[in-house]
């Protein structure tokens, strides 16, 4: 969502990356749901990735916490019922101050206080949780901790290391974040915003799981390079991340026995329907 967003706004990047579009345009969040949906897309996730409380008190104002978290809820409410179709809505438990940077995790009671307000705010409207892009293992202990306090299922998804898709973003082994999602009872274990052949070599370890497991890559040379508060205009793109090129690498992991197959930043709306298209005609 937040790469599209980006792209189809036509303005500099912002360190509020997508959560920007929902203070610009909230119509363009509501239709890009939309476009998704009708792609073919099963589920659509909240666009709530970048207002967290850390973020905003960095980047904006921790006043837009709740309206933007309500924005988020209310575009994708608005998708379904637009599209009349029956998707499943997640909700985002993103890092809260920064993709890709496990040593900026927060101290684990402000981290939990943090996750707690995000989930208040999206738990009435949302199917489940996906906690999303996680570097390290603490975030996924700190994030289980606080949705097992409820009645939603939640998916695990973690970021990896591009030239070594059994590593965390951490140094920490995949394995070891896998393993702590199991045990806090994650009905799903992902790996997500990372190169699409470290997701394929995440598959050796997920493919030990006994629930459902998958990938959603994104299309960037390196996401590493991205700092803390830093536009995505500062990544750059691949050049062989067309929809075919992305289908094959998708494909390949059901092959492995994924079940749980979707995009990240980089990935759009005609990319999900070559993914439907595939999975539809096998």
């Amino acid at each position: 969502m937040g790469q599209e967003l980006f792209l189809r706004s036509g303005k500099p990047a912002s360190p509020l990356f997508s959560a920007q579009a929902m203070i610009d345009n909230l119509q363009m969040v509501i239709d890009l749901h939309c476009e998704f949906i009708r792609a073919g897309a099963d589920l659509i996730n909240l666009n709530a990735y970048a207002a967290t409380p850390e973020r905003l008190a960095r980047d904006a104002d921790i006043s837009l916490f709740e309206p933007l978290q309500k924005a988020a809820v209310q575009a994708a409410l608005r998708a379904r019922e637009i599209t009349e179709k029956p998707v499943l809505i997640a909700g985002c438990l993103p890092p809260l101050v920064a993709s890709y940077h496990a040593e900026l995790v927060p101290p684990k009671d402000q981290a939990i206080e943090s996750y707690k307000r995000i989930v208040e705010q999206q738990e009435a409207a949302v199917d489940l949780f996906i906690a999303e892009t996680l570097s390290s293992v603490a975030e996924a202990r700190y994030i289980c901790e606080v949705v097992a306090k409820i009645n939603k299922p939640i998916w695990v998804s973690f970021t990896v290391n591009d030239n070594d898709g059994t590593l965390l973003r951490s140094g920490e082994t995949l394995k070891a974040g896998v393993d702590e999602a199991a045990a806090a009872n994650a009905v799903g274990i992902l790996v997500n915003c990372s190169t699409p052949e470290a997701i394929g070599q995440s598959m050796a370890v997920l493919s030990k799981l006994h629930i459902p497991f998958g990938g959603m890559a994104n299309g960037y040379v390196s996401a590493s390079d991205l700092n803390a508060g830093g536009g995505v205009d500062a990544l750059a793109t691949r050049g062989d991340f067309g929809q075919a090129d992305y289908a094959d690498h998708a494909l390949s992991w059901a092959d492995k026995g994924a079940t749980l197959i979707g995009g990240c930043c980089g990935v759009s709306p005609s990319h999900i329907a070559e993914i439907r298209r595939r999975i539809d005609m096998s």
